[in-house]
C-alpha cells in the first residue's frame, strides 16, 4: 500500500511540475519523505527534486541547503553537484561554486555545462590559466557551442596568448560568424575569415 500512495504521490508532483506548479510538487515531495524517511539515495533524489523547485521558484538559499542535505545523503551525483555549483555561482559564491562544479567534473567528465561553469568561476577568481584548461574540455565536449569558444578567446587574451586567441576566433568564425565578429570587435582580432556581412 505504502509503494501505490508513494507512486502516486511522484507521479502528481511531476505533473505539477509539467504545470508549472512547484509550491504544489513540493509539498508532495515532502509527503513522499514522510512516509519513507531516511537517508537513502532515493532520499536524496528526492531533496534535489525539492531543491530544483524552490530555485524554480526564486528561493536559491533554500535550494542551496537542500543541495547540500541531498548531497550528504548521496555524493555521487554530478547532476546535483552541478546544481549546487550553478546556484553557489549565482549567488556570488565562487570559491565555493568552482569546488561543487570540479567535483561534477570528476564524478562525470562529460558533463560539458560542469566544465564551462568551473570556468566562470576560476576566471572570476583570477584562476585564468586553469579556467583554460575547463575551457578546452568544455569545447572538446560542445564543439559547435560558441560560448566556450568566447570565453577561451578572452582567457587567452588576459593571458597575453594573441596567437591562440586568433586561432579560437577563426575557429568560431567558421561556425558561428556572428561570435566571432563580436571578438573581433571586443579583441581588436580579425579572423582573417571573410565573414558574410
Amino acid at each position: 500500500m505504502k509503494s501505490l500512495e508513494l507512486w502516486f504521490l511522484r507521479t502528481t508532483a511531476i505533473v505539477c511540475l509539467l504545470l508549472k506548479r512547484d509550491a504544489q510538487a513540493i509539498s508532495h515531495w515532502y509527503r513522499m519523505l514522510a512516509l519513507n524517511p531516511g537517508d537513502t539515495p532515493e532520499n536524496a533524489k528526492i531533496v534535489a527534486s525539492i531543491a530544483h523547485s524552490q530555485a524554480a521558484l526564486g528561493r536559491p538559499s533554500e535550494a542551496i541547503a537542500l543541495l547540500y542535505r541531498s548531497l550528504e545523503m548521496d555524493s555521487d551525483q554530478p547532476a546535483n553537484w552541478f546544481n549546487l555549483g550553478y546556484l553557489l555561482q549565482q549567488d556570488g559564491a565562487d570559491e565555493d561554486a568552482a569546488m561543487a562544479l570540479l567535483r561534477a567534473t570528476r564524478l562525470d567528465p562529460k558533463l560539458d555545462r560542469a566544465w564551462y561553469g568551473l570556468a566562470l568561476s576560476l576566471i572570476k577568481l583570477g584562476r585564468v590559466e586553469d579556467a583554460v584548461d575547463a575551457l578546452k574540455r568544455n569545447t572538446e565536449l560542445q564543439p559547435l557551442s560558441p560560448y566556450g569558444w568566447y570565453q577561451l578567446a578572452h582567457a587567452h587574451l588576459r593571458l597575453g596568448q594573441r596567437d591562440e586567441a586568433e586561432t579560437v576566433i577563426r575557429r568560431i568564425a567558421k561556425f558561428e560568424p556572428k561570435v566571432a565578429q563580436q571578438l573581433e570587435r571586443e579583441t581588436g582580432i580579425a579572423s582573417g575569415v571573410n565573414l558574410p556581412f
